[in-house]
């Protein structure tokens, strides 16, 4: 089969290579899908730069792609819930990525079967970030009725992540460009910010959580409207010491992460409150709950350029450069 994958890290660029490999060998407890579409994401070029490899150290030639829309071939014998013919989506596990590729193994505890409405190229931009939103709403521990401030939500995070804080009573709030603004307050936010033009800190004060998705410099603006107590979740702030022994890195990774997040969470405690980063990993079972909500709103995600796998080169260039129509996609 088909796939592209990369031979080292490489600082600043991403050098990709179309090869033609041994099909996926499946485990047990492993599904077989023939890829329809799968999505490029920023991870992709941080792996590829080697900017995540004390949290994931890979190992080469590797299959590039993180998440995935296809169709099941073959299950394995202790697979159950999943019958060749179903329509399946998942954000693959850290260690076991490749979805830029014909055919893909996949845990079957990674997969939910995708709602009919959504097209493959829509599905397949769908589970990094509904997982993301799903993760991160329940690290903060929100109560029907508390407010919610998610930073830069006017990207593709935001288009998961708002409706799936709205399903679950949160009052969102929200900042991004004028361009974005109607869009966004359709997916039910109760008040957007345009970053030219207004300052949320002049207006928000005492959130129960807030969702970064902006990174370390807006920390100090976004503790400042966050009340007494209480969390925020970031997604590119720098990662700390919960985080490592959270995620069952080794004690020297626990204690590097704990030193380098150590700003972050001094911030945090002048008012009690609590810094958390996350880094989103596969749940079949949290990507079927989020289908349901984002398919009983009809969810649909901005889609952008669609490539072959000959042009998985360009499509990771456009990612790199900052995609501004839409989610990147590749089609084997």
């Amino acid at each position: 089969m088909k796939a592209i994958q990369i031979d080292r890290y490489e600082k600043g660029q991403v050098n990709v290579v179309l090869r033609n490999i041994d099909m996926p060998a499946v485990g047990d407890s492993d599904v077989l899908v023939k890829v329809k579409a799968a999505a490029v994401n920023p991870l992709d070029i941080l792996i590829a730069h080697g900017d995540v490899k004390l949290v994931v150290p890979y190992h080469f030639p590797l299959t590039m792609g993180n998440e995935m829309v296809g169709i099941v071939e073959k299950t394995g014998v202790q697979v159950h819930d999943f019958q060749p013919g179903d329509r399946v989506f998942a954000r693959m596990s850290l260690n076991r990525i490749g979805a830029f590729a014909e055919y893909v193994a996949v845990e079957a505890s990674t997969l939910a079967k995708v709602p009919a409405y959504l097209s493959d190229e829509e599905a397949a931009a769908v589970p990094l970030t509904a997982l993301t939103g799903e993760q991160a709403l329940d690290m903060l521990h929100l109560q029907k009725g508390n407010s919610l401030f998610i930073a830069g939500g006017s990207g593709s995070l935001g288009a998961m992540a708002i409706p799936l804080a709205v399903a679950r009573g949160l009052k969102v709030y929200t900042s991004g460009g004028a361009k974005d603004e109607a869009r966004v307050l359709a997916l039910g936010v109760h008040q957007y910010f345009d970053y030219r033009t207004a300052d949320y800190t002049q207006h928000l004060k005492d959130m129960d959580g807030v969702i970064d998705a902006l990174g370390d410099k807006e920390l100090p603006r976004l503790f400042s409207i966050l009340r007494r107590g209480a969390t925020l979740v970031s997604l590119k702030g720098m990662p700390n010491g919960s985080f490592a022994k959270t995620f069952g890195l080794p004690l020297w990774k626990q204690w590097l992460f704990k030193l380098v997040g150590l700003r972050n969470e001094r911030m945090a405690q002048h008012k009690q409150q609590h810094y958390h980063f996350m880094f989103v990993s596969a749940n079949g079972a949290q990507l079927q709950h989020a289908a349901t909500v984002l398919e009983a709103r009809q969810i649909r995600p901005q889609v952008g350029n669609v490539y072959p796998l000959t042009q998985a080169k360009e499509a990771l260039q456009e990612v790199a450069a900052g995609a501004k129509q839409g989610k990147v996609i590749i089609k084997p």
